[in-house]
Order: C-alpha cells, then sequence, then structure tokens
C-alpha cells in the first residue's frame, strides 16, 4: 500500500519545477527524465514503448534496463547507483540490465545544462551527489507502474503496491509483473512532484552486501575499456612530446618515421606556454599509422631537435635546496587565529620538525587514451574520462564545433585517482583527428604516462607546537613551501595558490586557542593535479606523524594525546571537502576501534612496533593500526592492519569495504617507494620498474577493513582510504627501531640507519 512507505526525515520536498531546475543544474545530480520544456526537440522520453524517463525500460520479459550516467572508474558506482534505483522501484535484482549513457547537454537560452543531470565523479561525490536522486528515478518509476495498474484493473492508487518485479492489488486479488505494466506505465504523463522515498528499515537491497556486477566482465575479459575502443577505419596516433618541461619543437626530420610500414601521416602538435594554462601538457610530435604498433616504430625512428626551455635547469635537489631556504624566511600567512607569535613565546616547550613530501604520479593500470572523429561540424569522442562534461568543452576548445554536436562515450576507465579530471588526451586526439580527417585512437604508453602528468604536489612542511607546563598543545602552525596544484590554472591568482595545498578547518584548527597556517609558492615546472584527495594525504602524513613525536618529546601516549585533542569540542564547522561539519568523537570512536582491535597497549619485543592515524576528509572519517616488524639488517614487514571507515551510511558494504582495502594499500604503496624526481628539467621515473608499486608479499594476510556505521547519510569513501595509512606506518616504524621517518617515501632510510 502507499501508505505503507513514508518520506524519510529530512528529504526534500521539492515542487516539479524545482525538482526540474535541481536535476538539470546541480553538479553531479541526476534527472528522471522529466522533459525540459527547453528542449527545442520537445523530446519526451516516455514513448510508450516500455521507457520510464531516461534511466529506466522495462521490457516486455520483465527485465528492466537502468541507465547509468556515471564515469566507472573502479570505485563501484556502476552496482551502488543501480541499487537506489533498484531498491525504491522494488526490482528483481536478478532481472536488472545495466546500460551505460552517454554523456547529456541541452543547449538553452542561458547556456548549457545537463539531459541527465550532471556527469562526473571526483572528490567522493560520485554516490552523495546522487543519492536522493537516484532514489527518486526508481520511486517514480514504481509509481507509474502502481498507476499502470490501478488504471488497467479499474482500482484506486492506494489499493496497490510492489512487490519484487510486481504490481499487486490484494483487496482485488490482482497481479501484474512490471514486464506486463511496461507499455502502459510508460505512456503515462510524469509525476508532477518527487515521490515518497522508503524508511530506510524497509531496505532490503540498499545497505545490504552486493555483488560487484563489473567482476565477471572484468575477468572473463569482455568488459571493454577506453583503450579497447575499435571503429571502422580508425586510425592509431602516438606523440612524441618534449622530453624537457616546457620544452618546444625547433624541428624535426620524420623520414624515417614515413619509412615504416603503415606510417600514414606526421606532424607537430602545439602545447602551452610556459606559465601559460594547459590545454595539452606538452609540445610534441604526432605519429599516425594503421596499427599501434606501426606508430610506436614510427615515433622511435623521429629526430627531433628541442629548443632550450626555461625549465632546463630544474631538479629535486634545487626545489628542496629553494623550499629550505623560503622557510627561512617570511612566508604568505594565510589563515591566523589568536596570537600565535605570543603563544609560542609563553609556551612551556615547543616541538618543531620538518617533513618532505615528494611529487608522485597517479600511475593508472591503464594509460591515457581518447577514440576522437571529427568531422567539419560534429564530432564523437569515446574516452576514460572522470568529467565527461569536461571532454565536452575540450573538443570544442580545439576543434571550434559546438558542443550540442560533439558525442561523448563515456568508456570504462581502468583506474583514474584524479588523473582523470582533465582531458588534456582528449584535446591530443582532436587535434590529431581533425589534422587527419580519420577517426583516430590516441595511446599512451606507459613510459608516456609517468612522464607526463599532472602530478601530486610535492612539499616540504615545518609544523611548530607550542605546549603547556601540563603538556596540553595550545599553539600549532603549519609552515609549506610546495608547488602549488592551483599553478596554471586559469585566473588564478598567486595570492590563492595556498588554497589547494592548506585547509584551514583541518585538524587541529578548532582544537587550539593559537593557530597559522604559513605558504611558500616554488615554481618548479612540473604539471600538478588532484591526486587521491588532493593534499589530503600529504596533510595527514605530516599532522599524524608531528602528533607521535610531540606525544614522545613530552611523555605522552600517541592514542592519549590525539583523545584528549579531539575531545576539546563536540563538533566544528569545516569549509569544503566534505563540510559543512566536522564531528570528532567519530574520530575518537574510530581510534578507539582500532586501537582496542590491534591490542595497542600490548607490550611487544624489541623490532616490533605499532602505529596509529585517523583523518577526516570528503565527509568521511578513517583510522588505521599498523605492525610492522624490522630485523636488525633493517628488513621491514608489514605484520598486521587493522583499518576503520566512518562513511556514515554503507550504501553497499562491499563496495565500501573494497575501496577501504584498496586506498589503504595505495597510501602505503605511495609511502615505500614512489616519487616523481627531476633533473635538468626532465622526469627520470619511466616504468614502474623504476616507479614501484607495492607487489601483493608485502600486504599481510591480517588485514582488517571494517566499516562503522553512524547515522543513515552516506558520505564520501574514495579519497578518505589512504590519508592515514601512511603515518600509521611510519609511526609504527619508530616505535619497533627508534627510526623517525621524515622524507618519504620510505625507501631504504630503514637499511640506512
Amino acid at each position: 500500500m502507499m501508505s505503507k512507505r513514508g518520506r524519510p526525515q529530512g528529504a526534500p520536498d521539492l515542487s516539479r519545477r524545482r525538482f526540474i531546475i535541481a536535476g538539470a543544474t546541480a553538479s553531479g545530480t541526476l534527472l528522471l527524465g522529466i522533459p525540459l520544456t527547453s528542449f527545442p526537440s520537445g523530446e519526451n522520453p516516455s514513448e510508450g514503448d516500455g521507457r520510464i524517463g531516461f534511466y529506466i525500460q522495462v521490457l516486455e520479459n520483465g527485465d528492466v534496463a537502468v541507465g547509468h550516467a556515471q564515469p566507472e572508474i573502479g570505485q563501484g558506482l556502476r552496482t551502488t547507483l543501480i541499487m537506489l534505483v533498484a531498491e525504491e522501484m522494488d526490482l528483481d535484482w536478478k532481472r536488472i540490465r545495466i546500460e551505460p549513457m552517454p554523456l547529456g547537454i541541452v543547449k538553452t537560452a542561458e547556456g548549457y545544462t545537463w539531459k541527465y543531470g550532471g556527469q562526473g565523479v571526483g572528490g567522493s561525490t560520485g554516490l552523495t551527489n546522487n543519492w536522493t536522486y537516484m532514489r527518486e528515478v526508481g520511486a517514480t518509476a514504481r509509481l507509474m507502474l502502481m498507476q499502470a495498474a490501478a488504471q488497467l484493473w479499474n482500482v484506486p492508487l492506494s489499493s496497490c503496491d510492489t512487490r519484487p518485479g510486481v504490481v499487486v492489488c490484494e483487496s482485488a486479488g490482482k497481479q501484474a509483473s512490471f514486464g506486463e505494466l511496461g507499455k502502459l506505465a510508460s505512456a503515462l504523463p510524469l509525476p508532477t512532484e518527487p515521490p515518497q522515498l522508503k524508511p530506510m528499515d524497509q531496505y532490503r537491497i540498499v545497505g545490504k552486501p552486493q555483488r560487484n556486477e563489473e567482476v565477471r566482465d572484468i575477468v572473463t575479459g569482455s568488459i571493454k575499456f577506453g583503450s579497447d575502443t575499435q571503429m571502422p577505419g580508425m586510425r592509431y596516433a602516438v606523440i612524441l612530446r618534449s622530453p624537457v618541461l616546457n620544452g618546444t619543437v625547433r624541428s624535426f626530420d620524420d623520414s624515417g618515421a614515413r619509412a615504416v610500414k603503415g606510417v600514414l601521416d606526421v606532424f607537430p602538435v602545439e602545447g602551452p606556454e610556459p606559465g601559460a594554462p594547459y590545454h595539452i601538457l606538452a609540445h610534441g610530435v604526432a605519429v599516425v599509422a594503421d596499427s599501434t604498433w606501426a606508430a610506436i616504430k614510427g615515433r622511435r625512428a623521429l629526430k627531433v631537435e628541442w629548443n632550450d626551455s626555461p625549465n632546463k635547469d630544474d631538479s629535486s635537489e634545487k626545489f628542496w635546496q629553494q623550499n629550505a631556504e623560503m622557510l627561512a624566511g617570511q612566508g604568505q600567512i594565510v589563515h591566523s587565529k589568536g596570537d600565535f607569535a605570543a603563544a609560542i613565546a609563553a609556551a612551556d616547550k615547543v616541538v618543531k620538525r620538518r617533513y618532505e613530501v615528494p611529487f608522485v604520479s597517479h600511475a593508472p593500470l591503464e594509460p591515457q587514451n581518447c577514440f576522437a572523429w571529427v568531422k567539419s561540424d560534429s564530432a564523437h569522442i569515446i574516452v576514460p574520462t572522470q568529467m565527461p562534461g569536461g571532454a565536452s568543452r575540450a573538443a570544442h576548445a580545439a576543434t571550434g564545433i559546438e558542443r550540442e554536436n560533439i558525442r561523448v562515450d563515456i568508456a570504462r576507465s581502468g583506474g583514474g585517482f584524479g588523473r582523470r579530471l582533465t582531458n588534456d588526451y582528449v584535446t591530443e586526439a582532436c587535434i590529431i583527428s581533425q589534422k587527419t580527417g580519420s577517426p583516430i585512437q590516441l595511446f599512451w604508453s606507459r613510459e608516456d604516462d609517468i612522464r607526463n602528468d599532472f602530478y601530486r604536489p610535492g612539499g616540504t612542511h615545518e609544523l611548530i607546537a607550542g605546549l603547556n607546563d601540563a603538556g596540553k598543545v595550545t599553539a600549532w602552525s603549519q609552515r609549506l613551501a610546495s608547488g602549488s596544484k592551483y599553478y596554471r590554472r586559469p585566473n588564478m591568482p598567486d595570492e590563492n595558490l595556498w588554497q589547494s595545498e592548506l585547509y584551514p578547518d583541518d585538524f587541529p584548527k578548532a582544537m587550539v586557542d593559537h593557530f597559522r597556517l604559513e605558504y611558500f609558492h616554488n615554481a618548479i615546472g612540473l604539471p600538478r593535479g588532484s591526486w587521491r584527495g588532493p593534499a589530503h594525504w600529504v596533510n595527514a602524513f605530516v599532522v599524524q606523524s608531528f602528533l607521535d613525536e610531540i606525544a614522545h618529546e613530552t611523555g605522552q601516549d600517541p592514542l592519549a594525546l590525539r583523545l584528549e585533542m579531539l575531545a576539546r569540542i563536540d563538533e566544528q564547522p569545516y569549509d569544503g571537502h566534505g563540510g559543512p561539519v566536522m564531528t570528532p568523537g567519530r574520530l575518537v570512536r574510530l581510534l578507539k576501534f582500532v586501537a582496542g582491535r590491534i591490542d595497542y597497549g600490548k607490550k611487544r619485543p624489541p623490532g616490533r612496533g605499532v602505529g596509529l592515524a585517523a583523518h577526516f576528509t570528503f565527509g568521511g572519517y578513517a583510522a588505521h593500526a599498523i605492525e610492522v616488524s624490522v630485523s636488525k639488517s633493517g628488513d621491514l614487514i608489514i605484520e598486521r592492519i587493522v583499518a576503520a571507515i566512518d562513511c556514515g551510511f554503507a550504501v553497499n558494504p562491499n563496495a565500501v569495504k573494497a575501496q577501504l582495502e584498496g586506498g589503504t594499500i595505495d597510501g602505503l604503496s605511495t609511502a615505500l617507494g614512489l616519487e616523481i624526481s627531476v633533473h635538468g628539467g626532465q622526469v627520470l621515473q619511466r616504468n614502474f620498474t623504476d616507479y614501484p608499486l607495492m607487489k601483493i608479499d608485502r600486504v599481510p594476510a591480517l588485514f582488517e577493513a571494517h566499516i562503522l556505521d553512524y547515522d543513515g547519510t552516506p558520505t564520501g569513501v574514495g579519497e578518505i582510504g589512504p590519508p592515514p595509512a601512511a603515518p600509521a606506518l611510519t609511526n609504527a616504524i619508530f616505535n619497533a627501531t627508534g627510526i623517525r621517518i621524515r622524507k618519504l617515501p620510505i625507501a631504504g632510510q630503514i637499511q640506512e640507519k
């Protein structure tokens, strides 16, 4: 009965007009398919063929096709978002077909807007931005099926209800499958208001572990990644990019390349001028061929002379030296609370430490690639991207073709981690296709990917804490000299470069009376971008390491110090990255949990130690406890990992656990051995041989991943797993050996001591 389904507390009460506006313009949200009056075609997605809105088609055999419009980069959205529809529509999970959808944009008098709602994933928002709307998609379809049944049976709508895959009217003794009602339901007008949603205590799919629907396709090789694209008449392209940062082509000899069988064309590709915003990463020379191998062989045969670059003398050594020199002076005070200088002067004890965190590459398993077919007045793009809207804009900027005439199909990505928020490779593919007049598939090799990335910024952090005679932290400062992620962004003033690197509301801003952040920008020529939680991984490492150092310096227990500081307030306003509020008690709960699971207080033999760390970002809370052993010769073994996450409400516990496990491994892998270094203006790393990811034999069998639900609202998951892992590891190393790791990666520092 309809009365059995109540609207949950806090759910939006949207009129049809407000629902259209919200669904059409709010970033990351989804629209059921209510046709906008501004559609020039007057398109109505309900056509009497079983299609209910843009997202749902009920087939006569009872199967239900559900559209999936968001990029899938391995986070499990292809399953999780469909769960929301299935829950509210009352679908039989075994009768669902998941159908990929292209980018949907519509040109209106006010500009471009979303056809299906915002399409893009990043910042742990893929689920949270779609939590309400995808449930409303399913609930609307269910309501329309019940309306169809009531009309067919000539009974009141209030007498109808659903069971998985069927509509029933108990009072009339009637029952019909969704397949029988699909055509009639799809011919009905769409509801004028969002329907009531299920109370959570009635969930049978959401909140229950569900199998990732992609796994079988991945294991059997039937899933199609972007690099699997095959289209009639397609050519293959690679680019020889400048090996020196911001280098330009002086001249090139392509005779050897053109002599390679299968090579069809060779021409230069113009990159940005030094200091200008990026549209692509580098100047280079493109080689187009009838096979990937021919294109690669042709590239190897190229002879290119490069102009001197203003960054030809850039080096890692110079970068770290410049950082140290800057920190010896006065920087930009970007945030100040209380009187830090006076508090430090009056402190009974002052602790100061410096930490170095390197540039790192995203290194997704699938390097960048893009199919593009640019015609005179239209274009077709097939690309693994996190931001298909950005791909559309990139294609328009490269070709001049109006965006409504550019089709963007979203390929399955073989990893993203923030790299595919940027669509430079789409621009490259469009330039090449437009130049040749052919459909082309642009491929990047592993070497291309490692040496041409928007790297996570590196930097030197100086942390200072003042303590009173009771050992309580009263003043805190973080001073940072780094390459800003915002460097070379359009319309970005220098005074705002710090905003991507230091977050004023991060711990422990609200817990101390005197707090100051200071920034120095190092304009090294490396491109920079978002990497798994922007600067949160870095800041979690330095802050959580520093807390342990304060505890050791003052004879306190590291866990007790954290708990004391977190207990000073009940909650704090938090601007951006998961706000508007951060609740310290949720971190307290996680820290106590992981400490208990790993038996934190147990005395361990020499060479064995446990470390703790916790962090908040993008709405999610996580804590790690890691136990290690270190032999006398310095061999490190990670013996045990206990990880716990509070993401509010786990829609699919299997997916949350997988992301926590994967994020933990990524965090440890990065801490153990990953670094991008520069010499003579060139990135030195080329492949996994010198950019060594963590191998499976370093992951302990004793690896626990726990979900501690908090309420009924899901929060971000993708970014919160990695940050606490690295400091928990290095804190454990200190407790096992007395060696404090202040410079990443760890690499051979234990053996060197």
